[in-house]
């Protein structure tokens, strides 16, 4: 009788089990759960996403193009399932393209499953289906329209579409993707900036301008243009005089310096790094470390109309040298106040607003940085500098809603170790825990035997 309710439990406990794992299979039919435990929730929809679907005040609607066999339709619903999460009023719909060739052609539709999105009496298409893509699609459907940003070329600026270490080819590439398309603007060539131009940029000339090409900008600045000035140490002397009068501004002679750099692990005292910044809506909420290769500092002049506000500064073991720094010997430079140099903090970035002159507008925007080798190729990976350069554009080409999305990635892609530490592991992976196997497996055999 005892064995028979012993075989009797193990039954019962076996129909349980059953029942059990029936009871788990059903309920995850009708309900889902996930977990995402990355840093930045990666592996789920990223911060910058949700924040661009919360700047949306009315319904996306999204029509997928994509054959109704195979697979792919469930793909693209799973996909935007992520979305929908965040954004209940985000449709989905799906229209099969064998039915209307010719409505696909005149559409422009040459890949199965291509998006087009919806808003408003707006519209973008996406043929890539991921997180990026998508994202800057709806970026795109935010500005309503690509914004035109002109680059000055002629006079030794750093190029848009280059890929030098001193040009902005990487950067620009990626402003691109998220809905403005870069010209070049050669004054030899046209005597005034073209019109139904959002953005102006002055990135760095090595050479004098033109008088003619000066005058152009002045005149565009005066007429309510946007304008990007990028100035650079020791080219105070391009003729750019009457520009610097017109936005207020004016760049002091020599580089900045900081003697606190050495504690952060930087050998040129030229290299700026930032980690806090004035109050300003292009720093608004920004925490990110920004590096600076070579600085020159601003002063503002007379107020004027413009209402100019600093968003990057130096520290205060900061000031402007006027002697040459060598690269291949260790600098022994000292501030000195007999030779005009300037103590900090010092402004190297100012944010320039106005009542727009121009009747179309409402508020005419400039900025001014002491420094564009931050946004260059070589030095644009480096911290926040991407971040703070999309947040310069998004706030001169009006584009409020953006500036103070959260930076994209994730703080652990990096892996910060000392030498001591890298020895350490080194030792434990490589020695210690081959050892620790061997005398487990050695102990187990040993108490085996003597049983």
């Amino acid at each position: 009788m005892r064995n028979l309710f012993r075989r009797l439990d193990g039954w019962l406990f076996a129909l349980l089990l059953v029942l059990a794992t029936a009871a788990i299979g059903y309920l995850s039919t009708r309900y889902a759960h996930q977990a995402d435990w990355t840093a930045n929730g990666r592996t789920s929809l990223s911060a910058e996403s949700r924040a661009v679907l919360a700047r949306f005040d009315g319904p996306v609607e999204i029509v997928s193009y994509a054959n109704p066999q195979g697979n792919l339709r469930q793909t693209v619903a799973g996909f935007l399932q992520r979305y929908q999460a965040v954004k209940s009023d985000l449709t989905l719909r799906f229209v099969d393209p064998q039915l209307d060739p010719a409505k696909m052609r005149e559409l422009g539709i040459t890949v199965d499953g291509a998006l087009i999105l919806h808003y408003r009496d707006r519209e973008q298409r996406l043929d890539e289906l991921s997180e990026r893509s998508l994202t800057n699609a709806l970026e795109r459907l935010l500005r309503g329209s690509d914004r035109i940003v002109a680059f000055v070329t002629g006079d030794g600026e750093r190029r848009a579409d280059g890929q030098a270490n001193a040009d902005l080819g990487t950067f620009i590439t990626q402003l691109e993707a998220r809905g403005m398309r870069a010209v070049p603007l050669n004054f030899a060539q046209v005597g005034a900036v073209p019109e139904h131009t959002d953005l102006v940029v002055l990135a760095s000339p090595t050479l004098a301008l033109p008088p003619g090409a000066v005058q152009a900008l002045v005149a565009y600045v005066q007429n309510g243009g946007n304008l990007l000035w990028l100035s650079e140490p020791s080219n105070d002397d391009l003729g750019l005089d009457p520009l610097a009068a017109a936005l207020g501004v004016r760049v002091l002679p020599g580089v900045l310096v900081d003697g606190s750099g050495a504690a952060l692990g930087l050998h040129d005292p030229r290299l700026i790094a930032l980690g806090s910044y004035p109050p300003q809506a292009i720093t608004r909420g920004f925490t990110l470390t920004t590096l600076f290769p070579q600085a020159s500092a601003l002063a503002q002049l007379a107020q004027g109309d413009w209402a100019a506000k600093p968003f990057l500064r130096s520290g205060a073991q900061s000031w402007t040298e006027f002697q040459p720094i060598d690269n291949s010997k260790p600098s022994d430079i000292r501030y000195d106040a007999d030779a005009g140099e300037l103590k900090g903090p010092l402004d190297f970035g100012f944010a320039l607003s106005r009542l727009s002159p121009s009747p179309d507008k409402s508020e005419q925007r400039a900025v001014v940085i002491g420094d564009g080798d931050f946004l260059s190729n070589t030095f644009l990976g480096n911290g926040g500098n991407r971040a703070l350069g999309e947040r310069v554009f998004d706030w001169l080409l009006g584009d409020d809603k953006l500036v103070q999305l959260p930076p994209r990635g994730a703080p652990d892609r990096l892996l910060e170790i000392s030498q001591a530490g890298l020895n350490a592991l080194s030792l434990g992976f490589l020695v210690v825990l081959p050892l620790l196997l061997l005398l487990s497996g050695g102990l187990i055999a040993w108490r085996r035997r003597r049983r």
